[in-house]
Parts: C-alpha cells; structure tokens; sequence
C-alpha cells in the first residue's frame, strides 16, 4: 500500500460485470478530476490467444483438463504485483494491452487476440486503478492483494455469472453452446481456488442477486434485467459507513447484517457513486497530506 501513490483494483471474473464497475469509476474520476492511470487484467495473461490453444493442448495430452485463465500458471502474477509495488514506490509501472478484437487490433496494426510491447503508464497520475481477475490473489510466494489500498469485487451469483457468460460468447464470439459448457467445467477448479477466496480479501463486495428462476442457466433465453435483479453489497470494516444515508439515498434498500445493504439491482449504479466516491476522495486526501 502506498499513502502517495494509491492503488484501487476491481476483481472479478469474466462475465462478472466489472464493466459496469469501471464505467462508474470513469465517471467518479472525471467529476472529481482525477487522473488515473489504468490496467488491464488480461495485460498480464502469459499466453496470447494462439498460445493459450497451444498451452491448453499440451496440459490435455497429460490429462490435465482444467488448465485456465482463472489460475496462476496461465498468468503474470508474480509480474503483476511487481508493477503494483513499483507504482505503490514511484507513480509509474509497466503495462500492455490485449487486443481482444478486430477493432481494437487495428488501431495497433496487430492481429486480435495479440498483445502490444509493454510500456510505462504515463508521469503524474494520482491513481493506479486494475480491473481484472487478480486483484486480490495470495499464494505462499506472491502476494498481489498487499500492494492495493482499496479492493472492490463484483461478484454476482455463479448461476447469473454463467448466464451472461454463455449470452456473451454465443452473441460477440460465436462459439456453441457445447463449447461454452466445456469451457466453465475446465475453469471450474480454479475458479474454487482461486477466484472465490479473493472476495474475503475485499474492501466492498457487490453481488447482483437475479430475483427470477435461473435454477438452469443453460436453457434460460434472457439474461436477468437489472430491474429483476438485487445487489447485495458487503463491507469488510462497516465502522465509517453512512448506512442511514444509504439507506435514505437508495429507495427500497434495506440491512440484511450490519455489515451488509441489499438494494434493488437497479440502483446499482447509483450505489457504486454514492460508496466509492467518499472511499477514492479519503485516498487523494491521504495523497495530498503525504
């Protein structure tokens, strides 16, 4: 952790939502002039999408089907707390870019499913903010979570987290229905051990809660509407939490522990402004007294 140079990492994994997470961090920073330099999870893959098929295939000839994104050997971990901690020291670190598409390809000359040469964020930024799967990660030798002054994860149910998973990919990747299960059943073992355990090392949790039947996620024909969905938002440490006033801003909101507010899925958003802001504003005040 660093009182200077702060960073503020969103966990989750694919399909989880932290999109949504990051549009209202977009919005905090602009409102609040604060320029932040960002990272991207997938940056700190090992394998670029040729490779990956390659790597999945050699880890299969030896039986080993669960071979993932989600555990450590598919990734730079031991790199990615290193530029955490570099940025936490000097305001700067080292990054890239994976180009997930033809779009975002073309603008680098490269092929998608690539990644761009690594480079320096830019000088006299206020913030790091990481959004990927591995902000929180701890094992024996790499710690990750360490170097990271406020964690966010975003969490929703693993039956809505399939749900989307499966729209997603039939709808931007084309892939089949077959294809899609195969590729949840090998993630699934990392998924246990190495993404869940980083939710009980967050800052905040939000879990979106559908409050319709996704009892099976491979027949259902809609993805959960925000309006047919609750959030529950979990905080580490409630001393300092303003729930009265959450409560009051967030119509039709209520307590379920005292660490705990459930609030409907479509004041989301609204949550996320009104509980990050105070906690990024309490970082940069932090800053400017170090």
């Amino acid at each position: 952790m660093s009182a200077k140079h702060p960073i503020v990492a969103v966990t989750g994994s694919s399909g989880a939502g932290t999109t949504t997470v990051m549009r209202s961090f977009e919005h905090i920073f602009r409102r609040e002039h604060i320029k932040a330099a960002v990272i991207e999870g997938d940056a700190f893959h090992r394998y670029d999408r040729s490779g990956m098929r390659a790597a999945m295939k050699e880890h299969e000839a030896r039986g080993e089907r669960h071979f993932s994104h989600f555990g450590p050997e598919a990734n730079l971990l031991d790199e990615l707390a290193a530029s955490f901690k570099q940025y936490g020291e000097t305001g700067r670190c080292r990054t890239r870019k994976y180009l997930h598409d033809a779009a975002e390809a073309a603008r680098y000359s490269q092929d998608p499913g690539t990644f761009t040469d690594w480079t320096e964020t830019e000088p006299d930024t206020d913030l790091l903010f990481y959004e990927g799967l591995h902000g929180a990660y701890v094992s024996d030798s790499t710690n990750v979570a360490q170097h990271v002054d406020l964690l966010i994860g975003v969490v929703p149910i693993i039956n809505l987290e399939w749900i989307q998973k499966i729209h997603r990919d039939k709808a931007a990747r084309g892939y089949s229905q077959e294809a899609i299960v195969d590729v949840i059943l090998r993630r699934m073992p990392d998924y246990v051990n190495y993404i869940c355990p980083q939710f009980s090392r967050t800052h905040v949790n939000f879990q979106r809660v559908p409050t319709v039947d996704t009892s099976n996620p491979f027949i259902a024909r809609d993805i959960p509407s925000s309006d047919e969905s609750m959030v529950v938002i979990r905080f580490a440490d409630p001393h300092g939490i303003d729930f009265p006033y959450l409560l009051s801003m967030l119509s039709g909101s209520w307590m379920t522990r005292p660490n705990s507010l459930c609030a409907p899925g479509s004041k989301m958003g609204l949550a996320l402004q009104l509980i990050l802001t105070p906690m990024i504003l309490r970082l940069m005040d932090i800053k400017r007294r170090a």
